[in-house]
């Protein structure tokens, strides 16, 4: 038998050459070589990382309540409701900042339908007379009359003081209105002259004092004003002599006697 040698393996290198493909064939690359201090250095920083990853028991979690729980779904809810409406085509004001704005215009409207009504609806007959002319001085200074007989007590009218104050706002430099009470017995002798036998009675007097014609009893308004336009122009006729509407009588007069004859009030 030949006698073998044996094999002396600490010559043996103790890694092996890395392969990689090459254009003709696989290519010897150098050896990558792993010592003791290299493995060390590996397990330190595996211990490393598992420290920094893993959960600290130490440290329980605090317990969270109902109320926090539930207000991320409050919040999600919102957001929710809120994109609804905005593709629904719906625009979200503040609750508190709209209340204000209505609160403000019915303010504002308030005020406003106050001031209105003063200034429109507030015109009483006190009124009409305080700044009628005189019916002597109407007779005297050469222009067209109106003679409104009337009473505070008359319903009707009270109704038409808002329009024959607008009537005698326009044209009282052109034409006169006067007002005489029916419950003024200095003024008897004109009741009957002019046939008064309801209210209000209107009585359109030319220049020279002679009467035109009349209107009676509740009316529109375009009928005294067409009239009165008449007469500020000279025409030789007015367009309604006689209209009657519905009326007060005379009759329900409550007379009583003024201190001052020449009142016409």
């Amino acid at each position: 038998m030949a006698h073998i040698a044996p094999t002396n393996f600490s010559n043996l290198p103790t890694t092996l050459p890395e392969l990689r493909p090459g254009r003709l064939g696989l290519a010897r690359v150098k050896p990558a070589r792993f010592g003791l201090a290299h493995l060390q250095q590996r397990r330190l920083q595996a211990s490393h990382l598992r420290a920094t990853t893993e959960p600290l028991e130490s440290q329980p979690a605090s317990p969270t309540t109902d109320e926090q729980s539930g207000k991320p779904d409050l919040v999600e809810d919102k957001k929710e409701e809120s994109s609804a409406n905005q593709e629904a085509g719906f625009v979200e004001f503040p609750n508190k900042d709209m209340n204000r704005r209505i609160a403000l215009a019915s303010s504002f409207g308030a005020v406003g339908l106050f001031f209105s009504s003063r200034l429109d609806f507030g015109v009483s007959l006190k009124d009409l007379a305080a700044n009628a002319v005189p019916y002597e001085e109407a007779l005297k200074n050469g222009k067209p009359t109106v003679v409104e007989f009337y009473a505070d007590w008359c319903e009707v009218c009270r109704e038409l003081a808002r329009d024959v104050y607008k009537v005698e706002q326009q044209y009282k430099d052109r034409v006169n209105f006067v007002m005489l009470n029916v419950d003024n017995t200095n003024w008897e002798q004109e009741l009957d002259e002019f046939g008064v036998e309801g209210i209000p009675h209107f009585a359109f007097l030319d220049r020279e004092g002679n009467e035109e014609g009349n209107v009676v009893g509740r009316l529109p308004k375009q009928y005294l004003l067409e009239n009165v336009v008449a007469l500020a122009n000279g025409e030789s006729a007015i367009p309604h002599a006689r209209v009657v509407g519905q009326f007060s009588k005379a009759e329900d007069r409550k007379v009583h006697q003024v201190t001052d004859p020449r009142s016409h009030g």
